[in-house]
């Protein structure tokens, strides 16, 4: 698998024979409001490469939830209408009444020859949970590739537990920001990437969502430095910069 990490959760992904696009927020610096516990727009710094680029070869689109740091209206006009588009339940309604293809993903689904599994998050706890609204995750399996597990914008939680227990992923994305909602992260932060990587001692953490919104305030030197404190070598956590690819090649067990 080669993984790019284009800015915050948008991700170019290239898992057995298809080309995903993640979560694509495409506009550029401080298009987008002010979001959560921040008064700075958003995104806070500009993409690495042109909207065409991340484009380029695209087979597929996946939209974890509606929210603009991963899903915004310069991503809404430029998307192409044609490509398949996997959601969350509850969003393809407003995604096909803006042209798109939406499919929900309520169950385990094969699409050319890759499994996607959808799995449960929660984009924060308490009172903020019930106001944020639902995420997803997702765990991919495919012939010859690592099992991949994106959790999404979810803090660590008995779910995040739960999948990475059954699937045993060789591979984790996590939202590492510590994004801040009334004082309450909704995102992993610090501690929960570290204690990702603690719980699944054979995976390979990839750790985005960083410095690229506002309310996120988790840097990437501040993971890194934590992650070393904690005897996490950077082998294990890879914290890649904007528009960098990472590859991963198949782990036999």
């Amino acid at each position: 698998m080669d993984l790019r990490l284009i800015r915050n959760a948008t991700l170019r992904l290239h898992y057995g024979e298809v080309d995903f696009l993640i979560d694509p927020m495409l506009g550029t610096k401080y298009a987008i409001r002010a979001m959560g516990d921040s008064t700075e727009r958003n995104p806070t710094v500009e993409l690495p490469c042109t909207i065409d680029e991340v484009l380029a070869g695209a087979d597929a689109v996946i939209v974890s939830h509606l929210h603009p740091d991963h899903f915004d209206d310069t991503a809404f006009g430029v998307v192409p209408r044609g490509l398949p588009m996997f959601c969350q339940p509850g969003d393809a309604e407003g995604l096909a009444a803006a042209g798109f293809q939406p499919i929900e993903l309520h169950q385990p689904i094969d699409y050319r020859g890759v499994t996607i599994t959808p799995v449960a998050g929660e984009h924060g706890c308490g009172p903020i949970l019930e106001s944020i609204g639902s995420v997803i995750g997702l765990v991919f399996t495919a012939p010859a590739e690592p099992t991949l597990y994106w959790a999404g914008d979810t803090i660590l939680c008995d779910a995040v537990r739960n999948t990475m227990e059954v699937h045993q992923p060789d591979v984790i994305i996590t939202h590492s920001g510590g994004a801040l909602v009334s004082g309450s992260t909704i995102i992993m932060d610090i501690d929960d990437t570290i204690d990702v990587a603690r719980l699944a001692p054979a995976a390979t953490i990839v750790a985005v969502h960083l410095e690229a919104v506002g309310h996120a305030p988790v840097t990437r030197a501040a993971l890194a430095t934590a992650c070393l404190e904690a005897d996490i070598t950077p082998a294990r956590i890879r914290i890649p910069r904007d528009g960098e690819t990472i590859t991963v090649p198949y782990l036999a067990r």
